[in-house]
C-alpha cells in the first residue's frame, strides 16, 4: 500500500484528486505586484498551491563568462548562468509578503531551496513543505538538510537514472523524511509530448512506494491531464499571466484559462477512474430495460413445450436472461402464458427449483 502525504492538511495520494501546483518561478519579471496577480489568478483557477524558488545568483553559481558558464542552445542560448539567475530569482525580501498572500487567498505556498541558507530562511517562513528540483536531486548535503526539517518533500526526477533516484530516496528517508512525493519529470523546456514517457509513473510508484506526480514542461494541458489516468497524484506546471509578457519561463508556462482547464480536467480525469470493480454504474440502472430477455411471442397453453416458435430473445430486458433460452427449450409451461409476457421461473414447469446453474 502506497502511503499518503499531507501538505497543510491536504492529503496527496492515489485515493485523492490530484494536488495541483502552480509554479511561479521567474514569471514575476521582477515585479512584486505581478507576482501577486499571478497568485490571484492561480487561486481563481482552483490550484492547491503556488510554489516559489528560493535562491540568489550567488548561491547557485558564480559570475563567470568562461564557456562552462554560458548556456548553449534552447530558450536561454548565449546567456551566462549568473545573468539568467539574477533575472529569474525571487527576491528574498518578497517571501514574507508572498506567504501572506497565499494565506489571504487560501492557497498553500511553499518553495524550492537551492542551498542550506535557503532552507534556514524558509524555516523562518514556516513553509509547509519543500520541493527538490531535478537539477539538485543529487545534491546529497542539500537533501539531508531539507529532510532534517521533518517536513514533507516533493522531489523531481528529471534526467535521473534509476540508481540516482534510489540514492536520493535513501538519502532523504535516511535523514528523517517520512513524507515524500516523487515527480516524474522530463527536463526539457519545453518537452515534446512524445517524449513525456507517462508510463514511468506507475513504475515509480511500484518501485519506491510513495505517491508519484508529474512536473510537466510540455506545452498545453493534455499530458498533465493524461497523467492522472496512470496514477499521478500531483501535477506541477509553470504559470504566468501572459506568455507574451516574456520572462525566463514564459514560453512553456500556462496562462490563466489554461490553468483553470487543467484543474478541471485533472479532477474530471480522477473522478472518471472509479474503483475498477465490475459493478453496474448507477447511470446504467434505467437502461436495463434495453437489454434482451426471453418473451412469449404467441399464446402458450398450460403444459405446452417451449419452442423457437413460441418464445424468443427480444427487447426489453424484464424476462429471463438469454443464457437460459436453450434450457427452456427442454421445459414446459406451468400455466397458460399470453403473448408478450416476460418469462420467469414461475411460468416454467418445476419452477425456480428447476433453474440450472449457468
Amino acid at each position: 500500500m502506497i502511503s499518503e502525504v499531507g501538505i497543510a492538511g491536504r492529503p496527496i495520494g492515489e485515493a485523492h484528486s490530484p494536488y495541483v501546483v502552480a509554479e511561479l518561478s521567474g514569471n514575476h519579471n521582477g515585479d512584486l505586484d505581478r507576482a501577486f496577480a499571478i497568485m490571484e489568478e492561480a487561486a481563481l483557477a482552483g490550484v492547491d498551491a503556488v510554489k516559489l524558488q528560493t535562491y540568489t545568483a550567488d548561491t547557485l553559481t558564480i559570475d563567470c563568462k568562461t564557456p562552462d558558464f554560458v548556456i548553449k542552445g534552447g530558450l536561454w542560448d548565449g546567456r551566462t548562468l549568473y545573468d539568467l539567475y539574477q533575472e529569474a530569482a525571487t527576491p528574498w525580501e518578497w517571501h514574507d509578503a508572498l506567504f501572506a498572500k497565499g494565506r489571504e487567498l487560501g492557497v498553500t505556498v511553499f518553495s524550492t531551496p537551492f542551498d542550506d541558507s535557503a532552507v534556514d530562511f524558509l524555516e523562518t517562513m514556516g513553509t509547509p513543505a519543500y520541493k527538490i528540483a531535478s537539477f539538485e536531486l543529487l545534491d546529497l548535503p542539500l537533501l539531508r538538510k531539507v529532510a532534517s526539517t521533518g517536513r514533507p518533500v516533493i522531489a523531481s526526477t528529471g534526467m535521473a537514472t534509476q540508481e540516482e533516484i534510489a540514492l536520493a530516496m535513501d538519502t532523504l528517508r535516511g535523514a528523517g523524511c517520512s513524507e515524500l512525493v516523487l515527480l516524474h519529470c522530463i527536463s526539457g523546456y519545453p518537452t515534446p509530448v512524445e517524449q513525456s514517457n507517462l508510463r514511468r509513473i506507475p513504475r515509480l510508484a511500484a518501485e519506491f512506494g510513495c505517491p508519484i506526480g508529474l512536473s510537466d514542461h510540455t506545452l498545453g494541458t493534455e499530458v498533465a491531464i493524461a497523467s492522472v489516468a496512470v496514477g499521478a497524484c500531483l501535477i506541477e506546471k509553470h504559470f504566468t499571466l501572459r506568455r507574451a509578457d516574456g520572462g525566463p519561463d514564459a514560453a512553456f508556462s500556462l496562462e490563466p484559462q489554461e490553468l483553470a482547464a487543467l484543474v478541471r480536467g485533472a479532477r474530471a480525469a480522477f473522478a472518471a477512474l472509479g474503483t475498477g470493480e465490475a459493478t453496474r454504474a448507477a447511470v446504467e440502472e434505467g437502461n436495463k430495460a434495453f437489454r434482451r430477455s426471453i418473451y412469449a411471442i404467441r399464446d402458450i397453453a398450460p403444459g405446452e413445450r417451449f419452442s423457437r416458435e413460441n418464445i424468443r430473445i427480444i427487447r426489453p430486458g424484464f424476462g429471463l436472461e438469454p443464457k437460459y433460452f436453450d434450457v427452456l427449450l427442454s421445459r414446459k409451461a406451468s400455466c397458460g402464458i399470453a403473448r408478450g409476457t416476460a418469462l420467469d421461473w414461475s411460468l416454467v414447469s418445476g419452477g425456480a427449483t428447476s433453474r440450472p446453474a449457468i
